[in-house]
């Protein structure tokens, strides 16, 4: 049995611990779960309701279209796992997030491995204590619909686990949110933090058609009807690229809106400062609001790659070429491009950041410099940004390399004041 206030007394070892270190949304998350699993035992918890009370969405929030609380729990379920694995090995009380429920599990543990004389790694599935309720199962076809929905939403729980882990890890992540916000974020974030409204995040998600089961294609508006349009997917690196961004305007204690490109509407380029995530091959919404002028995604018309979305120059420098292209299809992919451009709102108050790859890799990279000090600090030397103020409307492009799907190594390759 565990009393309520050895219960806190953990939750609190769990908020303070290095696992969680730096992650205020987190935490605040834990806690809220906390509360509700004491002060209202067995009742369920909806997204609806976390997102409303916890998150400040408004009344209007649809969870089918904002996946920010699932992304969410999926992050603390991963980081409760590496909290008991590594640090927590020897505590005597487990608390886990199950998945497909917001109700948190906790029990004691009780035996000892006789081997290494700790107390056994969690279990998949720990023993509830008295008046803990699992909750409903979630029906077989709504787990369907929302693999569709997300994609690799679904699968980001897993993957954010490893990605936290890695040294590509952004800086912001290993700061705790009370230390100073180092120099180079506040330079460069500047126009998105000063604002009152929180800043949008519009991330790219293509036009499909077919079905999961019997197979799927990108839709062509030649021969396909727009009533059967799939527009719920989106890439790896743009799951990843909300996560860094997440994790970086915690240091601000500000907070992200997270909305798919199909959903824009130019009310939100009125009103919001606006953060694009990926290409506009798939973000079609760059397409309606000002968007670059020295780094241009266009699709070859002629030569070997003709048809290939490239990075087109405006301005070549002698010795540069005009066009950058990731690795050609059919091959392994070990090269992309990617695109930084800050360039002014439909509104003259607000600014759009656009954060673009030819692939997933590429916007995942474009992201990650921006979300790191050292890149950053390059960015900004290149442009002469030294104070406050200073930063301007810019464009820059970049060169990543890619080894198994993860961007190992950026470099800037030009960067122009516009």
């Amino acid at each position: 049995m565990v009393d309520r206030e050895t219960f806190f007394q953990q939750i609190e070892k769990l908020v303070a611990s290095r696992a969680l270190h730096g992650s205020e949304s987190l935490c605040r998350l834990l806690q809220y779960l906390a509360k509700h699993a004491v002060e209202h035992s067995g009742t369920p918890l909806k997204e609806y309701q976390i997102a409303t009370e916890l998150y400040g969405r408004p009344a209007d929030f649809d969870p089918q279209v904002d996946s920010t609380i699932r992304v969410q729990a999926g992050r603390l379920r991963a980081k409760l796992h590496d909290y008991y694995t590594t640090e927590g090995t020897r505590d005597p009380m487990i608390v886990e997030l199950p998945k497909g429920t917001y109700l948190l599990s906790f029990h004691e543990r009780t035996s000892v491995d006789q081997r290494t004389g700790r107390p056994p790694h969690p279990q998949p599935a720990p023993a509830p204590i008295t008046e803990r309720a699992a909750g409903p199962a979630a029906p077989r076809n709504r787990i369907w619909v929302q693999a569709v929905i997300v994609l690799v939403l679904v699968t980001a729980a897993f993957l954010i686990g490893s990605f936290r882990n890695r040294s590509r890890v952004p800086d912001a992540a290993l700061a705790s949110v009370s230390d100073p916000v180092p120099q180079e974020f506040q330079l460069f974030w500047d126009p998105f933090v000063k604002q009152a409204e929180d800043p949008w995040v519009i991330f790219s998600n293509g036009s499909f058609v077919g079905r999961p089961e019997t197979g799927m294609r990108y839709f062509d508006s030649a021969r396909d009807s727009r009533e059967v349009v799939w527009d719920h997917y989106t890439g790896v690196g743009e799951v990843l690229a909300v996560h860094s961004l997440d994790d970086l305007f915690s240091l601000f204690r500000r907070r992200l809106r997270v909305k798919r490109g199909s959903l824009f509407s130019l009310d939100d380029a009125e009103n919001h400062n606006l953060i694009f995530i990926g290409s506009p091959a798939e973000n079609l919404s760059l397409g309606e609001i000002p968007s670059t002028k020295e780094f241009v995604f266009q699709r070859l018309t002629s030569g070997t790659r003709k048809g290939d979305l490239a990075i087109v120059s405006q301005h070549s420098l002698p010795g540069q070429p005009s066009a950058f292209l990731a690795s050609p299809s059919g091959t392994h992919l070990t090269e992309d491009y990617a695109v930084i451009g800050l360039v002014p709102g439909l509104n003259p108050t607000r600014s759009v950041l656009i954060l673009a790859g030819t692939t997933t890799f590429g916007t995942q990279a474009a992201v990650e410099f921006v979300t790191r000090r050292d890149t950053l600090k390059m960015l900004l030397s290149r442009l002469g940004i030294a104070k406050p103020g200073d930063l301007k409307p810019f464009e820059a492009l970049l060169r990543v390399k890619v080894a198994r799907g993860v961007p190992t190594q950026t470099e800037l390759v030009a960067a122009r004041a516009r």
